[in-house]
């Protein structure tokens, strides 16, 4: 009994160390920009969409990787702000930051700003829907989480707990 409690212990901090391992990345414009690896909010065969928290140390912003995504001179018009949806059932609007192309153009993220009078909320709720504007033929794509409702949050919750620690 004692090595199954202790095992299970282990493999829960185990676990909780992980979620909060950084990677880090320099922009072109020579940023460095602190992130972890992205997680699956929704996946259908046809539509995915998958992101987390992104920090300059000074900003915070979310990062989203919309599946399927258009071609770079039509994704470079994507320009609209972010509807993000908490468990709290409000609706906040985050300004877009970014489009970038990355991995030899095979990965699209969208960068949006996290206003610093959002973070209370963003710690306290889970993430239920993003509402995304893809402009074109498609207009507003609405993905609603179907998994890993938590990682903005969670993801958040380390990056402060690192900036705590200086």
């Amino acid at each position: 009994m004692k090595t199954v409690l202790l095992t299970l212990l282990l493999v829960f901090s185990l676990s909780s160390f992980a979620q909060c391992d950084f990677s880090k990345r320099i922009s072109p414009d020579g940023n460095m920009y602190f992130y972890m690896e992205p997680a699956v909010f929704y996946y259908t065969k046809s539509k995915e969409l998958r992101g987390g928290i992104i920090t300059d140390k000074e900003n915070y912003f979310i990062a989203l990787q919309p599946i399927p995504f258009p071609p770079k001179p039509e994704g470079r018009k994507l320009k609209e702000d972010l509807e993000l949806k908490l468990a709290n059932n409000e609706t906040y609007k985050l300004k877009h930051y970014d489009t970038q192309y990355m991995d030899d153009d095979s990965t699209m993220q969208l960068l949006y700003l996290v206003d610093m009078n959002d973070v209370e909320d963003l710690l306290k709720f889970e993430a239920t829907e993003a509402k995304i504007d893809m402009k074109g033929t498609e207009g507003i794509r609405t993905y609603v989480f179907k998994l890993h409702k938590n990682a903005i949050q969670e993801q958040l919750k380390c990056f402060l707990k690192k900036e705590d620690e200086k």
